[in-house]
């Protein structure tokens, strides 16, 4: 079973449906069914990122950025959320960043140079492909992976910035 990275912009106000669903219903369901366009996958490409620069041992900004951006901020409040519905339990919980962090994040994210990062990334793939963590065989173009899911990223928490969502992050 291969785990992802996985991402919902939702309003407080879904939150507290979703809460209040699993207050009310048997087997606590809280109901989770974000639209398919607040939803994103990043596949393995944000953790692959992470360990290039930990590797490199540049862009620690960025490290941190990241870890932020899939791990959450503690103290979220949203254990109800923590249900079969939601995740399928391997990783920990699900876990929200709020509509200010989402904003913080968003802005990070903009001024972020991926060029300038990815500079030093070795050319042929399985090479490229190991310094990410993806080991050999490694399908696609290494470089266009990690570049496709993070402007997917920067543009998700882009939108959920711009509408004052909040930003709930998990492993699936």
């Amino acid at each position: 079973m291969a785990l992802t990275q996985q991402f919902a912009r939702v309003t407080r106000e879904y939150l507290e449906r979703c809460r209040a669903s699993a207050l009310d219903s048997p087997g606590s369901a809280p109901g989770w069914n974000p639209p398919a366009e607040d939803l994103l996958d990043t596949d393995w490409a944000t953790w692959g990122l992470i360990r290039y620069c930990r590797a490199t041992r540049t862009a620690t900004a960025l490290m941190t950025l990241l870890g932020r951006a899939i791990s959450g901020d503690p103290g979220g409040d949203i254990g109800f959320l923590d249900h079969p519905e939601v995740y399928d339990g391997f990783d920990g919980p699900p876990q929200l960043l709020a509509p200010t962090a989402v904003r913080d994040i968003a802005r990070a994210l903009d001024a972020i140079d991926l060029d300038d990062v990815l500079w030093n990334l070795p050319t042929t793939n399985d090479e490229a492909a190991a310094a990410c963590g993806f080991g050999r065989g490694f399908n696609g173009d290494v470089r266009e992976y990690l570049v496709q899911h993070f402007e997917a990223m920067r543009e998700f928490y882009g939108g959920a910035a711009s509408r004052g969502q909040c930003v709930v992050v998990w492993t699936d």
